[in-house]
């Protein structure tokens, strides 16, 4: 039999077995037919085995298999007229006490189609992370996982894992053609095993990565994927997702956006556990679930969900870009958070982060031992001050694997909307760089033409397939059309963070009150350009760490000052057009920075009531803000908003009025940003008839002295010099107006 297994044998890369850089096995090993010598050949390569013997698929022994020059490698030949073996086994011998009978990797044909790897090169297989990553299956009554791995460098690849004592020669992956994609079915990998690719790079350097589509990771610091099985859950908002789907785009930018957002391991913890900490996303669900419906808010946004290493990025430095961290639980447990509060009417908000990846050996940086899923050119693949590699968007594998990725989120577990960190990051080749580290566009530009592509593909296709999600763009330049659809030449993004707000409101807050009056316009300007995207007003983490210290802390003069000075802001914030975004803890008002290392202060609301009482109050204002439609209805409409007085920049002092679907219950804002009371402030109002203060931030339960307008207020005619200096006729109203404080008035329209 040997002349035959040596003839065959001999027709193969032998070398590249002996090597260890095979990329295609199967031409070598599993069942074979030689058609010139009319026989069956079995081929199996078990390095350290003493013997290996077929078996039947009844499990009954055919014969000893005979062992090759190669150490490890044994062959079995089934002559001509013998009957052909269609299913079949190896026992493996490696000692007296060690034997094993294994299913043969080889004896089971790529799934993955050619159709399928096409239009991946292409960049349009929005259903890839179906393909690639490691899939738990059942083939023919055998029990396995089939894992595939894009690494187009790679001379060969192997998944190793617990299932095979991590030895990268007992299961060498299949390339498919010239994709690049390689792919394995190894019978008895079983759920829950930890893996990674071992990767043989073109300069022979042998690497280990963790699975870029896998859907689970060991837990910090271990860094290997973990097979997992997303099939099977049940989710319970079927009812909500409905409704979700019935709502259109229009309806939804007429509806409340009030976001909370959360750090989970921070948000709370435990006192004692051997966890670091940190809560589980089905403990979680309950206690965050219940807190937002308690505090009114709508939605929920998520930092730092998929996988990371380090603890300290807060998760934007992502290692596993289809992986819900390992730090709360596996992957439906997130499925279980994400339907429990979808259950509670709360949408939920995910932070991505497709600008940058962490240099850390396990992930993707230089993949397959060349720049893969970075650019090549370090000039365009590298941030040097965050130490990070930059995505390649240029390349249509990477654009697909990122766009796949947004998708996921949205069709596996359920999520309303991605929030895209750092934009600006992604939209200009300058940025963050110094000359000579950068490389302009072939116009000679900073504008980064290829993201500027794959953005505007991301928003297209996520439009086009999950019209009932939004992606919301993190950019804090002025790049025109952010909001404005992709096929008019914008970005596409559904909303955009109003950044610009955000840094000129609280430099404002921040101001001695005797020096307010010099900065009117930072209070104001926004106004100016509110319409010129869809905005959501943010006060988010990155305002309270890195010695910004906590909103309370921001605002100037004495304690008490302090809380009255951030009602106010808060205000002001509640009542500006545009979608909200408070981050945790200052709806009590935080003392100290956040930290993602330990929890929020809670126990502040037991020590001082004033905690409590600004608890009470943005419950109040998230009370308020839904219930009245003159908040939200007409947030990018110009009918939503106008001054009523914002021209005495000497008292620090607003007026505005909103307005929503109907002439009924309107709102006007009245707002004074100093310690200074007005007894009889008068402000001109939009109309003639009653005024009734519904809200105002100097009451007794909200911390303040109780100094309050009781009774409704009558405008009245008059005739006064407007800012311009023309003479107009108005409505006016006179009330008492508290020193650094908010009132909220409600009126109808006549």
């Amino acid at each position: 039999m040997n002349q035959y297994l040596d003839k065959w044998v001999g027709r193969v890369l032998m070398k590249e077995l002996r090597e260890g850089v095979i990329n295609a096995p199967q031409d070598l090993l599993g069942c074979h037919i030689f058609e010139e010598e009319g026989v069956q050949i079995f081929t199996a390569y078990r390095p350290c085995a003493e013997s290996i013997v077929l078996l039947n698929g009844r499990g009954e022994e055919l014969g000893q298999m005979e062992p090759m020059e190669l150490e490890g490698l044994f062959g079995y030949v089934i002559e001509k007229k013998a009957k052909r073996i269609k299913k079949y086994k190896f026992r493996v011998k490696y000692g007296d006490n060690d034997v094993v009978d294994i299913d043969d990797p080889y004896a089971y044909p790529m799934a993955i189609s050619d159709f399928d790897c096409y239009i991946f090169g292409e960049g349009r297989n929005y259903t890839i992370y179906e393909k690639l990553g490691a899939h738990p299956e059942k083939i023919k009554g055998v029990t396995g996982t089939r894992f595939a791995v894009w690494a187009p460098d790679a001379r060969s690849v192997s998944v190793v894992g617990s299932f095979n004592m991590w030895d990268g020669r007992l299961h060498k992956m299949m390339l498919h053609g010239g994709s690049g994609i390689f792919e394995l079915f190894v019978p008895g990998a079983w759920e829950g095993a930890s893996y990674k690719y071992e990767i043989i790079s073109r300069d022979g350097e042998k690497i280990y990565k963790t699975d870029p589509y896998g859907n689970f990771a060991e837990r910090r610091p271990d860094n290997a994927s973990r097979i997992c099985s997303l099939e099977g859950y049940k989710w319970g908002d079927k009812a909500y997702m409905k409704k979700r789907r019935e709502t259109s785009p229009e309806e939804r930018d007429r509806s409340p956006m009030n976001i909370y957002e959360v750090h989970l391991a921070s948000w709370k913890k435990r006192v004692e556990d051997d966890d670091n900490g940190n809560y589980s996303y089905r403990e979680l669900a309950a206690m965050l679930g219940d807190y937002v419906v308690e505090m009114g808010y709508t939605h929920v946004e998520l930092m730092g969900i998929a996988e990371y290493p380090f603890d300290g990025s807060w998760g934007y430095q992502v290692g596993c870009y289809y992986a819900p961290t390992s730090r709360y639980g596996e992957p439906k447990d997130f499925m279980y958070f994400v339907d429990e509060l979808h259950q509670r009417g709360i949408q939920v908000i995910l932070d991505w982060v497709p600008a940058h990846f962490p240099r850390d050996a396990h992930c993707l940086g230089r993949f397959d031992g060349q720049a893969l899923y970075e650019h090549p050119d370090k000039r365009r693949g590298e941030h040097p001050d965050w130490g990070t590699y930059i995505f390649d968007y240029g390349r249509k594998e990477v654009s697909n694997f990122l766009i796949a990725n947004a998708l996921y989120w949205i069709e596996t577990f359920h999520i309303d909307g991605l929030r895209v960190d750092a934009v600006a990051s992604m939209l200009y080749l300058d940025y963050g760089k110094q000359d000579g580290q950068w490389l302009p566009n072939k116009d000679g530009g900073n504008e980064h033409y290829e993201a500027v592509e794959f953005i505007r593909h991301l928003n297209t296709i996520v439009a086009k397939e999950h019209a009932d999600a939004y992606i919301i763009a993190e950019e804090s330049t002025a790049w025109p059309g952010v909001t404005r659809p992709a096929k008019e030449g914008g970005l596409g993004f559904s909303y955009k963070w109003n950044m610009g707000w955000m840094n000129d409101f609280l430099e404002y807050m921040k101001l001695d009150p005797y020096f307010k009056q010099f900065h009117q316009d930072q209070l104001c300007f926004s106004i100016d350009y509110y319409l010129s995207e869809k905005y959501v007003l943010v006060l988010s983490h990155d305002e309270v760490v890195h010695g910004k210290c906590s909103l309370l802390n921001k605002m100037p003069g004495l304690e008490g000052d302090k809380y009255a000075a951030l009602r106010a802001a808060y205000g002001f914030m509640y009542g500006h057009p545009g979608k909200k975004l408070l981050f945790m803890g200052q709806e009590f008002a935080q003392k100290r920075e956040w930290a993602e290392y330990r929890s929020l202060d809670w126990w502040l609301m037991d020590q001082d009531p004033r905690h409590r009482q600004m608890q009470d109050y943005i419950k109040a204002l998230n009370e308020i803000y839904k219930k009245y439609d003159a908040l939200y209805y007409n947030d990018f409409d110009i009918m939503g908003f106008e001054w009523m007085d914002c021209w005495r920049p000497e008292t620090s002092t607003v007026a505005f009025v909103r307005r929503g679907s109907t002439a009924e219950k309107q709102l006007m804002f009245i707002l004074n940003f100093t310690p200074v009371a007005h007894e009889k402030y008068t402000v001109k109002v939009p109309c003639g008839g009653s005024f009734r203060e519904i809200l105002n931030s100097d009451e007794e339960r909200f911390g303040g002295l109780g100094r309050i307008n009781r009774a409704a207020l009558k405008a009245r005619e008059a005739d006064r010099y407007n800012y311009k200096g023309q003479m107009e006729h108005i409505h006016e109203i006179e009330l008492y107006l508290p020193p650094l404080s908010a009132l909220v008035l409600e009126y109808d329209y006549k």
